[in-house]
């Protein structure tokens, strides 16, 4: 924004020290001159030296003489004040104003893309060093985020270029290979393809729900998981995977599409990372005061909390599917949790005793 110049903010404090001290020496300066005024009268009678009933006449100055004498040092400390005023003025906003400047120049490193610069203010605590300290978190979150977005563009740039550099190789191969069988090559070709559109669609939802550009309506989440889980119930009974369901209605408020396609992500994700067979999915929403809460376990292989915490990660994928066709692009999680986070919620993934995993997402809950 193009503003006017104008008067640096120090300039203004020191002439703000400088007139507060003019004023206040100004005011005391007046209330000695009244109290002068009162008690000193304008003419002051002595009478002649040795005259009968009257003492030893001595000199009184009258106000006349009192003025004569009190103006010039007057101005005189007004001008001292006025010079003193803004000296030390200028030496106290400076000092006042030093951590504003270390604020400032490390706006100006973050403006050109040094995230990683801090202020790290020293001192006790008070509103400057509020304000460094609050400075300081919001670079850190950006300089996460920045890294976030730089790893995420770099593996979307890598998941996109491999199923276009298998289409060129088998491309390729059919330009050479003339006798080579069509129709093998047109289904892989098709396979890869629908990859790619796949993958396509997901980082699509994924900057979706992370830009919150949706519209928000009041929602049962447990209709939404009742929706899912039929969707998925032909693929879980092809790989004898058991759906159960319970729970209670689950009121919230949000993109009826984006927590389907979270729920539908969770399930999903439950039935793929299973045992190869005899798995078991329990899907169950629950209402607490102020929050609904939509739990997804499954049975699998036992796993690590440490491995765990990497599955939200965009392409992230498990070790343990009971099927290649049904991998995904590994972005399932991603979506997850980016679509809670756009709902004010919480994601919440824990490895079960037994083996398999444990979603929890908690959303706000709105009145019954």
């Amino acid at each position: 924004m193009d503003r006017a110049p104008g008067l640096s903010v120090r300039l203004k404090l020191t002439l703000s020290y400088a007139g507060f001290l003019m004023l206040t020496g100004g005011l005391l300066l007046a209330a000695v001159w009244v109290f002068l005024l009162r008690y000193v009268p304008w003419r002051v009678y002595n009478p002649p030296e040795g005259a009968p009933g009257s003492p030893r006449a001595a000199f009184t100055p009258d106000r006349s003489e009192l003025l004569a004498a009190f103006a010039p040092k007057v101005a005189g400390l007004l001008v001292f004040l006025l010079v003193f005023g803004l000296l030390g003025g200028w030496v106290l906003a400076g000092s006042m104003l030093a951590p504003l400047t270390r604020i400032k120049n490390a706006t100006r490193l973050a403006a050109n893309g040094s995230l990683s610069h801090r202020i790290q203010l020293e001192g006790r605590q008070d509103e400057f060093r509020e304000l460094a300290d609050a400075f300081d978190a919001m670079l850190a979150r950006l300089e996460a985020h920045d890294a976030e977005q730089q790893r995420f563009a770099a593996n979307a740039s890598h998941e996109l270029r491999t199923p276009l550099a298998i289409t060129q190789t088998l491309l390729d191969v059919a330009r050479h290979d003339l006798s080579r069988d069509t129709g093998e090559l047109v289904d892989r070709l098709h396979f890869i393809n629908t990859r790619a559109i796949d993958l396509t669609e997901a980082l699509l939802l994924l900057s979706r729900a992370n830009q919150r550009s949706f519209t928000r309506e009041p929602l049962d989440l447990s209709l939404a998981a009742e929706e899912a889980t039929e969707t998925l119930l032909p693929l879980a009974e092809k790989h004898g995977i058991t759906i159960e369901t319970a729970g209670d209605l689950a009121p919230t408020i949000g993109s009826r599409a984006l927590l389907y396609q979270m729920t539908s992500n969770l399930v999903h994700n439950a039935i793929v990372h299973n045992l190869p067979e005899q798995g078991t999915v329990w899907v169950t929403t629950d209402v607490h005061a102020d929050t609904v809460v939509l739990t997804v376990e499954n049975t699998g292989k036992k796993l690590s909390a440490q491995l765990v915490s990497t599955y939200v990660e965009p392409f992230q994928r498990g070790t343990e599917r009971i099927r290649a066709d049904h991998a995904g692009v590994g972005l399932g999680l991603a979506i997850v949790k980016s679509i809670t986070e756009a709902h004010d919620g919480t994601l919440t993934l824990a490895p079960r005793a037994g083996g398999g995993l444990r979603v929890e997402v908690r959303l706000p809950a709105t009145g019954r």
